[in-house]
């Protein structure tokens, strides 16, 4: 099997009740089903509300389907340490990098509960030149550093855990141009150095464009394309992949600025 995870017919809904109103289902995913390549990254994009998140958390353990299955392919290693091989790199990185807490600390323990009683130290070398993690950042407490590096601390506690899936929850987020870039390749030189398959969600079409080998257009819970990145960005098939595109390039008229079917 060359995939690391395969959904089959992913669903998921929640109750809605209120004293006034009779309990009520709203459907957040509907039948989604795709294979994630081992090595691959694959980009998911819709606009808020579409599900995007809410499938990450899925295939994140986080959260369980409300129908379908997921069939992993990770290997047997983590059976021993007891762990899940699937780590999210969150919008918010003060929900990874502990304010307390010196970064090389936070980096040594997890490498500690990871490798049990190896030398880290090499390890930890390797994690911190690939992020170009100074010596002076790693001395200082999460509270101490900018946004940047915060987010490149999160990426290290992530990289010493050694997931076989890494999710990448709107990494581009709040950054000027130029910092989207230098994470952008950053990202694909963990995936080159790491071997690491990656999920991207992300507004931004073309950073996704430039990063993803796949990408995946959700709308109202569904995937409504599917494809590899090129061919979704020189021929793209569905109208709501056309009007993100559009939307993307400053292109919408004014009667155009919200999607409908």
């Amino acid at each position: 099997m060359n995939f690391l995870l395969k959904l089959e017919n992913i669903s998921y809904s929640v109750r809605n009740s209120s004293s006034r109103k009779a309990e009520s289902t709203k459907v957040i995913l509907s039948d989604i089903n795709f294979e994630l390549a081992k090595g691959k990254i694959l980009g998911f994009a819709g606009e808020s509300g579409s599900g995007k998140t809410t499938l990450a958390k899925i295939i994140a353990g986080i959260i369980k389907p409300t129908e379908g299955n997921i069939i992993s392919n990770f290997s047997d290693d983590w059976e021993k340490i007891k762990t899940y091989p699937v780590q999210i790199l969150f919008q918010n990185n003060g929900d990874i990098v502990n304010p307390l807490r010196q970064i090389e600390a936070v980096i040594d323990e997890t490498l500690q509960i990871r490798n049990r009683n190896k030398n880290i130290f090499h390890e930890k070398e390797k994690i911190f030149d690939s992020l170009n993690i100074s010596k002076s950042i790693r001395t200082k407490k999460g509270y101490e550093l900018s946004g940047g590096e915060q987010q490149r601390a999160a990426l290290a506690r992530i990289l010493a855990a050694r997931p076989e899936l890494m999710i990448l929850d709107e990494p581009f987020s709040a950054q000027d141009p130029e910092s989207q870039w230098n994470f952008l390749n950053l990202f694909k030189k963990i995936n080159n150095e790491y071997k690491m398959t990656m999920i991207c969600i992300a507004h931004n079409l073309s950073l996704l464009n430039k990063l993803c080998d796949e990408m995946i257009i959700l709308y109202d819970g569904k995937i409504v394309e599917k494809s590899l990145s090129s061919e979704l960005f020189s021929s793209p098939n569905h109208p709501y992949t056309k009007f993100l595109l559009k939307a993307g390039n400053y292109d919408l008229k004014y009667d155009e600025l919200k999607f409908s079917e």
